[in-house]
């Protein structure tokens, strides 16, 4: 099978395409040829060993995917459309997954929406839903919002009540950020002047933050008394601090979102999760918006975009192309 091989920790520079044999499922696992593949920030860090998991190289990322079941095994069938986060190994024509983390697609899902699906849907519902015990009518911030957390975060915020306000950073990304709907847009520069506006000086209940760097400290004074601000990563590549004090003050709250550790710990409840979504996701309420689609052989780009910051939208390798029965997804720029 055809690959995308890591093989040196200098960056989307050291991923090669390359035959590799295909992967033989072990006990629990279900084998996926695949169809697309998202590309997420931890697959940037993997790139350079900044990740916490640090395969031996040489080594196939690729966190998310989306496609068929090759043989029936973990409760599917042959046939059975799903999408998976086999962590790494995605990036590949055949993957090796464990079955907590196999999902079905609905027919009128595309492979490439369906790979922009798993991890940030399901760390925005982790950080929305299980760690700020989000309640409907409450104001929500969400960083990065034209990123894939972020408009992930604006999607499940807005369909579940919440008033949803993004931070981007060019006007560009704001179309976005509306376009999954985001109730206002504002700037990163000078936010928190425009939050104290929007909000008539209250603050908001929620704020959710992939981002982290120079826009922590602003964000954690937009939160409203009782306000809480989720840690889910630090594109930004800085890793700030918290001044205690002010969380005495105003009774707010930092607390992390970590969802890959959560699942480790309690590998079930993925799937609970994702049949909670699963009605948001027929009905459309939650819809990743796809930006630039890459091929496989393409991966290396695909990582650089990414690691640039020029994504718009979710990024997708198309590993196969699809048969005009099935349904590929809308709004794609295909490369």
């Amino acid at each position: 099978m055809r690959a995308a091989i890591i093989t040196a920790l200098n960056g989307p520079d050291g991923v090669v395409i390359r035959d590799e044999p295909e992967p033989e499922p072990a006990a629990g696992q279900v084998r996926i040829d695949v169809h697309s593949a998202g590309v997420v920030f931890p697959d940037v860090l993997q790139t350079r060993g900044g990740y916490q998991l640090r395969p031996e190289l040489p080594f196939t990322p690729g966190w998310e995917v989306a496609g068929v079941v090759r043989e029936d095994s973990g409760g599917f069938r042959a046939g059975d459309r799903v999408a998976a986060m086999p962590v790494i190994g995605g990036f590949a024509e055949t993957v090796a997954v464990s079955s907590e983390m196999v999902f079905p697609l609905p027919d009128d899902v595309g492979f490439d929406k369906g790979a922009a699906l798993p991890l940030n849907y399901l760390t925005g519902h982790f950080a929305l839903m299980r760690r700020a015990r989000l309640l409907a009518g409450e104001t929500v911030l969400v960083q990065g919002a034209a990123g894939g957390v972020g408009t992930a975060a604006c999607q499940l915020a807005a369909a579940y009540g919440a008033r949803v306000i993004a931070v981007v950073s060019t006007p560009e990304k704001g179309e976005v950020a509306r376009a999954v709907g985001a109730h206002e847009v504002v700037l990163a520069a000078g936010f928190r002047d425009e939050v104290s506006r929007l909000t008539d000086g209250r603050g908001v209940d929620v704020v959710v933050d992939p981002v982290g760097g120079d826009r922590f400290t602003d964000s954690l004074r937009t939160l409203a008394p009782e306000g809480r601000l989720i840690v889910i990563g630090f594109t930004g590549r800085e890793i700030p601090t918290v001044k205690v004090n002010r969380l005495l003050l105003t009774n707010t709250t930092v607390m992390g979102a970590a969802s890959e550790e959560f699942w480790h710990l309690n590998p079930e409840y993925a799937a609970q999760q994702w049949d909670e979504l699963m009605p948001l996701i027929r009905s459309g309420a939650i819809d990743p918006p796809i930006g630039e689609v890459f091929s496989l052989e393409e991966t290396a780009s695909a990582l650089r975009a990414m690691d640039e910051r020029r994504a718009i939208g979710r990024l997708i390798v198309r590993v196969r192309e699809p048969s005009p029965s099935l349904p590929l997804g809308s709004h794609q720029v295909v490369r």
